[in-house]
């Protein structure tokens, strides 16, 4: 499976990303314990769920599956083999970076078709530089799997960082943005697949992106929902961006499956969907 059958039709096209986050309390809410086999009940409760949504992307939250150990890490590989039978896309939201053989080993673990974890796109850190995530952005492209490379994050610990300026003058994370650009310019047919993340809480222009520069660019924005920022903003957010992909995760797991289908179709509606 591919992005690339995601965005079709108009110029713009925006799709909405559901985070599975199952923290303890978004246990509770699907009448589970927070244990590996709370997490197996909630695991077969929400994939029904998602189906009956009409959910197209999913991104499960990697490490609330580790927590639970080796039964945690097979629940998430149950639920991922569950939204790929079904046809919708998953995002494993791994945040894995690293340098040489080690990026290409969770880059095999995460993006080789038939493997125990495999995903339609995943998160990766670019701390080490991106260049050191070329393993992964070169076997993504060969398996027609998508990368996110973290940009510009929601969590206010990451404004400092981010938005240093190096010896170009340009920050940290539009640095991030250039360096993918030349990675596409060589590999044009991974723009619809390898994107960025950039959070819907972040101050695009003090972070000196300027994303009418880089239109083609796929962009997962987390931030909507629970974290303060309605997704009915989303295209004034990001007016230029034509394939955004805005999550929301605890604003639609929370509550439980109790009116799951309708916070579903009440998120697509304010996002014009």
């Amino acid at each position: 499976m591919t992005f690339q059958n995601l965005f079709v039709g108009g110029k713009r096209s925006v799709e909405l990303c559901v985070g599975v986050d199952p923290h303890p309390a978004v246990l509770a809410d699907w009448g589970c314990s927070d244990s590996p086999e709370g997490l197996q009940s909630f695991v077969g409760q929400i994939a029904v769920e998602l189906r009956s949504a009409g959910v197209r992307v999913v991104k499960p939250q990697v490490a609330l599956f580790e927590r639970h150990g080796i039964a945690g890490m097979t629940a998430l590989a149950a639920l991922l083999a569950d939204l790929r039978s079904g046809g919708l896309h998953s995002i494993g939201d791994a945040k894995r970076g690293d340098i040489g053989t080690t990026m290409a080993a969770y880059a095999q673990a995460w993006l080789t078709p038939g493997a125990d974890f495999e995903v339609d796109a995943v998160t990766v850190s670019p701390y080490l530089g991106v260049g050191a995530l070329r393993p992964a952005l070169e076997l993504a492209a060969e398996h027609n799997k998508g990368i996110f490379v973290l940009a510009a994050t929601s969590n206010p610990e990451a404004s400092h960082l981010q938005s240093s300026r190096g010896r170009s003058g340009d920050t940290v994370a539009r640095q991030v943005f250039a360096e993918l650009e030349v990675f596409h310019s060589l590999h044009p047919d991974t723009r619809s697949t390898h994107g960025v993340v950039v959070g819907a809480t972040v101050d695009q222009h003090a972070l000196g992106l300027d994303l009418a520069t880089a239109t083609g660019m796929t962009v997962l924005a987390p931030g909507f929902g629970a974290q303060g920022v309605a997704l009915a903003d989303a295209s004034s957010l990001f007016p230029h961006t034509e394939r955004l992909l805005p999550v929301a995760a605890r604003s639609l797991v929370s509550g439980g499956a109790d009116g799951f289908v309708d916070r579903i179709h009440h998120a697509r509606s304010e996002l014009g969907l």
